[in-house]
């Protein structure tokens, strides 16, 4: 089981997404990610002990943290 995620969810009053350019890596970084099946992630899934931040959220902070600076 993971923990409940949603790209979607808001918890500033803001909407962050006017703030950040539409050429920004970051929304590479989230189709890449978004576009892998969901079949995928399944397998990771384990029933005991605490449930695991969500594999596609601690894949995207992997990726753009590893990204160049020179492209963000």
């Amino acid at each position: 089981m993971f923990k409940n995620y949603t790209i979607n969810q808001t918890t500033l009053p803001l909407d962050m997404e006017q703030f950040i350019s539409e050429t920004d890596v970051a929304f590479a970084v989230n189709a890449l990610v978004e576009s892998i099946p969901q079949t995928l992630f399944i397998q990771l899934e384990q029933q005991l002990g605490r449930p695991a931040y969500h594999p596609k959220m601690m894949l995207k902070i992997i990726l753009y943290a590893y990204t160049p600076d020179s492209i963000k």
